[in-house]
């Protein structure tokens, strides 16, 4: 037997329980159990996932490219585009504003404003603010033109037009030229309640935001209608737009500066910064008109016109010895302070403007030539019938008369037609040749051209060459009709007389006053010899006697205590609306003192519709009263010579 032990046999024991799927252990080089070929009944189902990386890479790139973008964008603005991107920000930020030059004063000779400014506003809006984006609100114009109208006193729907452009870029409308502070400040008050209300309640508009205000300033004429027909007026937008505005708009204006300011919400930013050009003000101009004569002859010729129910009427008041106009007064006149109640038929300068013909003042050019081509003297014998023929026509006085014996100083004094025909008669051997002679001294004298002044709209009148003269023109120029002139025209010639026979240029401005405060004369006018100093004197001598002598027809323009030279006139008028002989131009011109002329005075009277029509019963007393009034104020003293009384008859 082997001394080794018998193998041991298994007992079996209990059976453990067997683990769920658990098989058969395999034994020592058996196979590995198989899995079930499918899930069990009753299983989860199981998901499985591909690989996350392709993925990753593509969110990976898609988030380069979307950065990548970025980066661009933002090196095109912050580089590439940055000043122009800057340039744009900056113009929605700030705002540019034009600041008003202040206009120039116009002042009589002594320095009276006639014509200044006054502190006013234009209010002013950016429609863009007005947006229904920027408001809020889609009616944002309708309810902003609504508080305004009223304030402003304009449309409503004008407004709304305004504030809601067709060009919705734009960014600067003019709502209302040239308001008083008043307007302004209501406005500004309504404005400010508006905002104050939009802190406490976000569903509060204001829609007055985008309603702004520049400075600038208002025409005011403190005289009212004194000399409105030489200042002319200021238009809507600032500029001249008649007389003395108008012809120096350019020196009155001045140069318009400008700022530029940020705003936010249409309010400035004082921090911001602005940038300011400032506005340069217009030059002050100083004329030659004496604001108290301008008052005398202006009521003298606006009652004399009211009296006869004219169409109108005019006075120039004139230093004999300078050219300076002195007054020139216009009836009806018109208010410049309020052009809406104003007569369109009174706006201008009718003493510039009207072309009429001026009658029998204009014989004293007759005379003159008469006297200075030495073809008669002041005592030289006219025979004067009641009726002349010449040519086609058959000539008379403004009377029947019986044949009159008469002086060439007594035709003058008595104003005949006929004896004046007579006495230009002699100009030549032939009338033609007197035509020429008769035409060349009106055109020394300033008919037919311009007076010197160069204010707008002024006529030179009508004076046809003599070769074109009709047959009654040759006769019936020599004593005023057939020729038109203006009344400064007119005057003129009387000055020229006056000043011993050269004529100085009328002159209406002195000068002006800089934004440096240095005054700078006017240019010196313009002088031409017309007739010999003899022959303007014995002409002086000779409107003496158509005033002092009982025989002449301006004894109502005799002043006591001065000698009086001067000449009547009665003309047929054209009316400027059918172009037909309808009426009378009344007038009188003369200077004083007659032996030491220092002032001129011309009255016009169109169309006396009341009374009389005579010009020395109409005109002469507005004359009297004119230049009584400026002797005295010029403080003129009478020479105290006896007059020289030259006779006017002449017994055959």
């Amino acid at each position: 037997m082997s001394d080794r032990e018998p193998p041991r046999r298994r007992v079996p024991g209990p059976a453990r329980p067997a683990r769920p799927g658990a098989g058969p252990r395999p034994g020592p080089g058996a196979r590995p159990a198989r899995r079930p070929a499918g899930p069990r009944p009753g299983a989860p189902k199981v998901i499985r996932l591909g690989s996350p990386r392709p993925r990753l890479r593509l969110i990976g790139a898609a988030l380069t490219l979307v950065l990548l973008a970025f980066v661009v964008r933002l090196v095109q603005v912050q580089a590439v585009d940055a000043s122009t991107y800057a340039a744009k920000a900056e113009q929605n930020r700030y705002v540019g504003q034009v600041l008003a030059a202040e206009r120039g004063e116009i002042t009589d000779r002594s320095g009276v404003a006639l014509a200044t400014s006054e502190d006013a506003y234009d209010i002013t809006a950016d429609p863009t603010m007005f947006a229904p984006d920027e408001l809020e609100v889609t009616d944002g114009p309708e309810q902003a033109a609504a508080l305004l109208a009223p304030i402003l006193g304009q449309d409503q729907d004008a407004l709304v037009g305004k504030l809601r452009p067709e060009n919705e870029a734009l960014r600067y409308v003019k709502l209302a030229g040239r308001q008083t502070p008043e307007v302004w400040k209501q406005i500004k008050d309504l404005k400010a309640a508006l905002a104050k209300k939009t802190e406490s309640d976000a569903s509060a508009v204001n829609v007055l935001a985008g309603v702004f205000s520049v400075p600038t300033s208002k025409r005011v004429y403190p005289n009212n209608e004194l000399a409105a027909g030489i200042l002319g007026w200021v238009n809507a937008e600032g500029k001249g737009g008649g007389g003395i505005e108008l012809q120096l708009d350019k020196r009155l204006t001045g140069k318009d500066g400008k700022i530029r300011y940020a705003q936010s919400g249409g309010r400035l930013v004082p921090t911001a910064g602005s940038t300011e050009t400032p506005a340069v003000p217009g030059s002050d101009i100083e004329l030659t008109i004496d604001r108290d004569i301008q008052w005398a002859a202006q009521n003298a010729i606006s009652r004399q016109v009211e009296e006869s129910r004219a169409d109108r009427g005019y006075v120039i008041v004139q230093d004999t010895r300078t050219g300076e106009v002195l007054a020139m007064a216009n009836a009806p006149g018109f208010d410049p302070n309020d052009l809406t109640e104003a007569d369109p038929a009174a706006l201008g300068n009718a003493a510039l403007q009207d072309a009429y013909e001026p009658g029998s003042t204009a014989k004293v050019l007759s005379m003159a030539a008469v006297l200075e081509e030495n073809a008669a003297t002041p005592r030289t014998h006219v025979v004067v019938p009641n009726r002349l023929h010449r040519g086609d026509r058959l000539f008379k006085d403004d009377i029947d008369h019986p044949t009159w014996y008469l002086t060439l100083n007594g035709v003058l004094a008595k104003s005949s037609n006929i004896g004046t025909i007579l006495a230009t008669g002699q100009l030549g051997k032939t009338q033609a040749q007197a035509n020429r002679v008769l035409y060349d001294y009106l055109r020394r004298f300033g008919f037919g051209g311009d007076t010197g002044l160069g204010f707008p709209g002024e006529t030179k009148g009508i004076l046809a060459p003599p070769d074109t003269w009709s047959t009654s023109q040759q006769y019936t120029i020599p004593f005023g009709q057939g020729v038109s002139i203006n009344a400064m025209q007119a005057a003129s010639v009387y000055s020229t007389i006056a000043n011993g026979g050269v004529r100085i240029e009328p002159t209406l401005v002195r000068g002006s006053k800089g934004p440096d405060g240095r005054f700078t004369p006017a240019p010196k006018p313009g002088k031409t010899r017309v007739v010999s100093e003899k022959t303007a004197k014995t002409l002086a001598r000779m409107l003496e006697s158509v005033v002092d002598d009982e025989e002449g027809t301006g004894t109502r323009a005799r002043i006591p205590g001065y000698r009086v030279a001067g000449k009547t006139g009665t003309a047929n008028r054209v009316d400027p609306a059918t172009g037909k002989y309808h009426g009378y131009t009344s007038s009188f011109a003369g200077f004083a003192p007659a032996d030491k002329p220092r002032i001129t005075v011309y009255c016009v009277i169109q169309n006396a519709t009341e009374g009389n029509y005579f010009g020395g019963q109409i005109c002469g007393p507005v004359y009297k009263q004119v230049m009584e009034f400026a002797l005295k104020t010029l403080q003129v003293p009478p020479t105290g010579a006896a007059p020289a009384r030259l006779p006017v008859t002449f017994t055959p």
